[in-house]
């Protein structure tokens, strides 16, 4: 639906992972990487379907062009890669370059939504039903790789989304590496996230400069001594990999559920213990602004095994409680 009849635009449908992917024009002359092209069975959204990948609007390793392309940059087991994603005529354009190319291109069709089934959610709820209307190309991702979600799920602990982002740029830009290809040159370049030694060898002060505390500054450190371990994790059902997520002291239901949902593409890993989703989630189904987590799993029940969708569906319909209370004060450690 376009126009002024449009859902407008909120902060819970950008944390909904909804990114505006602009209109596909011809595309610029790049140098040229790796392609495969794959044709998609039914609707597909790039912006929904990727959109929960972007860790706010400057990301550097996440972002959608004017060409309609969405460019990310990975650090997959195969080493640092980049990739192009458009749709033209219904099939989809992928470009890779870099030593992990071969590695993105063939889990293409997964991270579009290719392993999720949209067909098993049966909405029981007008809202539901006309979110679900509205978003026929919502797919969820599954990008097989667990650090790339868990460490920045771990930054936005306890924080505002803004302290959160402004720690993943800053820790990305100054001990990642410049993207393979076009993307990683230029006056915007992209980076690739560090490798599991280098956050280890992050010194305590650039933690704090970047606005982490020591709290979420240990779980990371406790998270990548065993990286190895817990990118096994991709092989196990989504379940089983937040079990072996929150072994890490640190992580609990609430990071790995954000976690597996991006890693997994896990439809009924909800998300426990936020602040604001159970409130939310309350409204909308029941008219409760104040639900805890434990009326929110009550009206999610209906929707076993589909509940992360339930909730993003949700969070994308834009019926949403009005704020009644200032907003959660910014911080900044780095500046004391």
């Amino acid at each position: 639906m376009a126009g002024r009849f449009g859902p407008k635009p909120t902060r819970v449908s950008v944390r909904g992972g909804q990114v505006v992917v602009p209109a596909a024009v011809p595309r610029q002359a790049v140098a040229p990487g790796r392609v495969r092209i794959w044709k998609p069975e039914g609707d597909l959204d790039l912006g929904l379907v990727l959109g929960p990948l972007r860790r706010g609007p400057g990301d550097p390793t996440f972002r959608a062009t004017p060409d309609g392309s969405v460019w990310r940059a990975s650090l997959t087991p195969a080493g640092p890669g980049t990739l192009r994603v458009a749709v033209y005529g219904g099939e989809v354009r992928g470009e890779a370059w870099g030593a992990g190319a071969e590695w993105l291109l063939e889990r293409l069709p997964e991270l579009l939504g290719s392993a999720d089934d949209p067909s098993l959610f049966v909405p029981r709820h007008r809202v539901l039903a006309a979110a679900r209307h509205r978003r026929p190309g919502l797919r969820l991702t599954r990008t097989g790789l667990v650090l790339e979600s868990l460490i920045p799920s771990v930054l936005e602990q306890k924080v505002t989304t803004d302290e959160a982002y402004r720690a993943w740029r800053s820790l990305v830009r100054r001990f990642g590496e410049p993207a393979p290809g076009p993307a990683g040159v230029g006056e915007r370049p992209m980076w690739v996230m560090p490798a599991p030694r280098t956050w280890s060898l992050i010194p305590s002060w650039e933690w704090h400069k970047a606005g982490v505390d020591d709290k979420r500054a240990s779980t990371i450190l406790r998270a990548v001594r065993v990286a190895a371990r817990l990118e096994q994790a991709v092989g196990m059902t989504a379940e089983a990999a937040q079990a072996r997520l929150e072994v890490v002291p640190g992580v609990g239901p609430w990071t790995s559920a954000e976690t597996v949902q991006r890693s997994h593409g896990a439809p009924d890993a909800v998300t426990v213990g936020d602040l604001h989703l159970p409130g939310i989630v309350g409204f909308a189904l029941a008219g409760d602004r104040h639900a805890d987590d434990e009326a929110m799993l009550r009206l999610l029940e209906p929707y076993a095994g589909q509940r992360h969708r339930a909730a993003r569906l949700i969070m994308l319909s834009g019926q949403v409680p009005k704020r009644r209370a200032p907003r959660m004060p910014r911080g900044d450690i780095g500046r004391l």
